[in-house]
């Protein structure tokens, strides 16, 4: 389970922590130490890249906003999860239910049952979601034929 941190200290932890690695390394193996920790740094970078782009794949060949089951995406999604990683759940961008650029962002996935998952993101973490399912007569009058 990943460990919640607030963003100032995600945005300010990282590249300090790539600094105090290169010199950490600098200090102990002089130069080769600086080649190694960047070699290093370049490759985490690019294992999240491309982490990234195969989510991304992945969703451009689903319909926007589909989902298998709403019920298991919702018994699967916690609070603090990306929103990377509900597409990554969902394997389809969700449609945007709210104002563009606004906080928070609202997203929905919805199933062959007419099933819905609201997610609100706040800062690009997963903070509320609700379930919104049919109600049996709704669903009983879309099936009877006229």
């Amino acid at each position: 389970m990943p460990i919640a941190l607030s963003p100032l200290v995600q945005k300010v932890a990282a590249p300090l922590a790539a600094v105090a690695l290169v010199a950490l390394a600098y200090r102990s193996y002089s130069w080769p130490g600086v080649a190694a920790a960047l070699g290093a740094l370049v490759m985490w970078m690019l294992l999240h890249f491309t982490r990234m782009l195969q989510v991304m794949q992945r969703a451009a060949h689903r319909p926007k906003g589909y989902v298998d089951s709403a019920v298991m995406l919702n018994a699967k999604l916690r609070a603090g999860m990306t929103l990377l990683h509900v597409v990554a759940l969902t394997r389809a961008l969700g449609t945007s239910a709210g104002e563009p650029g606004e906080q928070p962002e609202v997203f929905c996935w919805s199933d062959g049952s007419q099933s819905t998952v609201r997610c609100e993101f706040f800062g690009g973490k997963l903070k509320n979601w609700t379930l919104v399912r049919p109600s049996a007569e709704e669903s009983l009058n879309e099936n009877v034929a006229p």
